[in-house]
């Protein structure tokens, strides 16, 4: 089988981030070398760092990468974009005009023979009452007719600028590191689904920035892809084996 290629965490159009058309561009050059091996790409969520579609109007920007992933559905590679807690408000422009095909919940998915659970994260085991209350209520969809009255003029950089604030007060504070076994809430989401759903070869998640390669059982593995911010992480998945690469220029085989 052809490869299969796994990342998240791009953030693309991020107000808090120096150097984005150099990112943007980096991770359309990514995407362009394995245009003609990969079987499939699997993008995690937050691609964008505030995506919102309203009825006639899509966000401005993100030429390079939406014509990438447009020419990528034309060449017959199966694009699969799951939505992030930054890019929620996706409906049907990118299924509609790039031919991506939108996941708005978890997926379980066989590929080859092995069974894959796949996620953005947020919002799974995670018990922080704040969040899970901003993410009820960007999740509701009354209150997403609401917002979209507010002309995008407003409402998108209302969207950027929460955003923003929302980045730097992470850099702000130490990077995201690992927690541990027994804290890391996507591992302990992973480790409690396991019980139930054993058959679960891989475990795939963004949201947290970092990465992480760790096995469950015997026969499981949990990974979360870091980002394409700093890390510029992905994972492949070869029909047998699944690993992580970091993208270098010039010196990475993807």
């Amino acid at each position: 089988m052809k490869p299969i290629y796994f990342l998240s965490d791009a953030h693309l159009g991020s107000r808090a981030i120096k150097h984005g058309r150099t990112q943007e561009r980096r991770l359309v050059r990514f995407l362009d070398s394995v245009k003609e091996k990969a079987g499939a790409v699997y993008l995690l969520g937050d691609m964008f760092d505030y995506w919102y579609e309203y009825k006639y109007v899509v966000p401005k920007g993100y030429t390079r990468l939406l014509g990438k992933l447009s020419e990528l559905t034309d060449l017959g590679v199966e694009v699969h974009f799951f939505t992030g807690n930054h890019d929620i408000w996706a409906y049907d422009y990118l299924e509609k005009e790039c031919g991506v095909v939108l996941h708005f919940q978890p997926v379980t998915v066989e590929l080859g023979d092995k069974i894959f659970f796949l996620a953005h994260g947020d919002g799974l085991g995670d018990p922080n009452p704040t969040f899970k209350l901003l993410r009820a209520i960007f999740h509701n969809r009354f209150c997403q007719i609401l917002f979209s009255a507010i002309h995008p003029r407003w409402g998108m950089d209302l969207g950027l600028s929460w955003a923003k604030r929302s980045r730097l007060k992470h850099e702000a504070e130490d990077p995201p590191q690992y927690l541990g076994e027994d804290k890391e809430h996507l591992v302990l989401f992973a480790k409690d689904y396991l019980r139930s759903h054993s058959n679960v070869n891989y475990f795939l998640f963004g949201h947290r920035h970092i990465e992480l390669d760790l096995m469950l059982s015997r026969t499981s593995r949990v990974l979360i892809l870091g980002d394409w911010i700093t890390h510029f992480t992905y994972a492949v998945f070869d029909g047998e084996q699944l690993w992580m690469e970091n993208y270098i220029e010039g010196e990475t085989e993807p």
